[in-house]
């Protein structure tokens, strides 16, 4: 299964709204392109950002953008709707006001947006992973001490990041264990297979079939 990291610096649910509508096939398109079997969607910490501020979206307004997110490809009314895809939605990461300087938001906001993630995956039936809280916990519950898991404040550095991936491989093996990497079939086969005298009968596969099936 390939991976594909769309990251959008600076975007809140506003914004990344007309830009989800265009990476998202229709339903009479999805025939011609693979298929997406997980679909993660991380947002919040843009969005909690104080009033005042060009990326603030208001609470309501974020719980609404996120669930119309969700809805895009869940949803069977949807245009984009794809049975096939699973979403798992994240949880902003606490905010470390130590590293970040800028003054346009805090830990007890950010914490309000982090709610408002779960309290959205439960109305929509998706997993949520907590991050705020993992890294809440990994850090002591103390702020100054986010600065182990944060490069700047508010975006994740390598170690921070090794707890989204392990949060992230848990909830697959809880929720979609048919999709977890132990499950997975491989499309080549192992090269201890190979035969040298004759590789090409094992090396010939319908890539499309497995990436669209």
């Amino acid at each position: 299964m390939d991976v594909l990291n769309r990251g959008f610096g600076g975007y809140n649910t506003e914004w990344i709204t007309p830009v989800f509508e265009q990476c998202f096939a229709k339903q009479h398109e999805q025939q011609h392109v693979p298929t997406v079997r997980l679909l993660t969607i991380w947002l919040g910490a843009n969005d909690a950002a104080f009033p005042g501020s060009s990326q603030h979206v208001p609470l309501p307004a974020f719980r609404a953008n996120l669930a119309a997110l969700v809805r895009m490809v869940a949803a069977p009314a949807s245009p984009r709707y794809s049975p096939a895809t699973r979403v798992v939605l994240l949880t902003p990461p606490p905010v470390n006001t130590h590293q970040w300087h800028w003054g346009d938001r805090d830990l007890a906001t950010t914490r309000t947006y982090a709610e408002a993630v779960k309290d959205v995956a439960r109305a929509e039936g998706v997993p949520a992973l907590d991050v705020f809280a993992a890294f809440w916990e990994a850090a002591g519950e103390d702020e100054a001490r986010l600065g182990e898991l944060l490069s700047d404040g508010v975006h994740v550095n390598e170690k921070g990041y090794g707890i989204v991936f392990d949060l992230l491989v848990e909830a697959i093996k809880e929720n979609f264990p048919e999709i977890h990497y132990e499950n997975l079939d491989t499309v080549f086969t192992s090269s201890e297979k190979i035969d040298p005298a004759n590789p090409g009968p094992l090396l010939r596969k319908d890539i499309f079939k497995h990436v669209s099936s």
